[in-house]
This record gives structure tokens, sequence and C-alpha cells, in this order.
């Protein structure tokens, strides 16, 4: 009777440890940072609804985002979403319709391009 419980418990455990296994991990989105500024705010909002969400820098140790590097993101899912982003030098901008991936390496990028032709908010 040990014996069959131990077993019992010991294939319970295997199971739960694959089913475990093959949960799929959350996924990880990134903002690469093309434009030859520091940026200082990232936001983003569903379109056309400026209801922005947290400033999406915190999430750095240095709580900005310097030109060339990554940021992770949180709180957001790939899809189409309007960012809204601040750099050092004041310029501020709203990108619409930005598309975030979920298969790329990174989610989206600015460049510096962009910035200079956004109109600001």
């Amino acid at each position: 009777m040990l014996r069959t419980t131990v077993l019992t418990v010991l294939c319970a455990t295997a199971l739960a440890g694959t089913a475990h296994a093959q949960t799929p991990k959350a996924q990880t989105l990134k903002f690469w940072n093309l434009t030859t500024e520091t940026i200082t705010e990232l936001k983003l909002a569903e379109p056309n609804t400026n209801k922005w969400g947290k400033n999406q820098t915190l999430n750095d140790k240095d709580k900005t985002v310097e030109a060339d590097e990554r940021l992770k993101l949180s709180d957001v899912t790939p899809g189409v979403w309007d960012v809204s982003v601040k750099d050092k030098k004041k310029r501020s901008c709203v990108l619409r319709n930005v598309t975030l991936s979920g298969t790329d390496a990174y989610a989206f990028s600015i460049s510096e391009d962009e910035m200079a032709k956004c109109k600001g908010k």
C-alpha cells in the first residue's frame, strides 16, 4: 500500500512537471531606441484613445533609454498601439498605429527620422 502511494505521488509529480514545462512563457517585448538621443518617457495607448499607460522608461535601471539601447516593455501585448515619446532634447512625439511585433527580436523601434518628422503632441 505504501509502495503504491509513493509510486502514485511520484507519477503525479512527474506529470505536473511535464505540464508546467509545456506551458508557454510570458512574451517579453522590447523597444529599441534608434534615435540619437536618450528617451526619458515612453508611453503606449490603444489607438486613438490618448489613455496613456505607465512610463515604460521606468523599467530601466537608470529610468531612461539611451541611443541604441533596448528596453523591456511591461503590461503590453503585440498589436497596434499609439506611442508617446519624449527625449532629453525636450522633443515630444506621438506616433499613431505602431505595430508591436511578438515574434521579432524587438517589438518596435523609433528612428531619428521618425522623431525629426514628428509633429509633436
